[in-house]
């Protein structure tokens, strides 16, 4: 494996370890529903995206192929964050889940 892949692993691990860890704390850290869902399917979405192109770039450079199973993970996970994202929130706003007073725009108070 040549330096340049051992750096760009380890830069796609980090990057994708601070993502993770940032939606992390803003799903304990963030005062409401609606903001908190922010959190695990932004943020994380992207971390751990991060960390299976890592792993790729790793399996592939040591020639024991292309990783067909992490490839797999990162677009089952780029296609039903979004989709679990916008269910939750419409069922939330369904229900009447109140958000923070200052928040701008109601779209389903109409």
């Amino acid at each position: 494996m040549s330096q340049l892949a051992e750096y760009v692993i380890s830069a796609l691990l980090v990057l994708g370890g601070a993502f993770t860890l940032i939606g992390a704390i803003g799903l304990a850290r963030l005062p409401d529903f609606f903001t908190r869902l922010h959190g695990p399917t932004k943020a994380t979405t992207l971390g751990v995206g991060a960390i299976m192109l890592s792993s790729v770039i790793y399996f592939s450079s040591t020639g024991q192929g292309l990783g067909i199973s992490e490839i797999l993970i990162t677009v089952f996970l780029l296609m039903t964050a979004p989709v679990s994202a916008n269910m939750l929130a419409k069922a939330a706003m369904h229900i009447g889940v109140k958000s923070m007073e200052n928040t701008q725009g109601n779209p389903w108070d109409q």
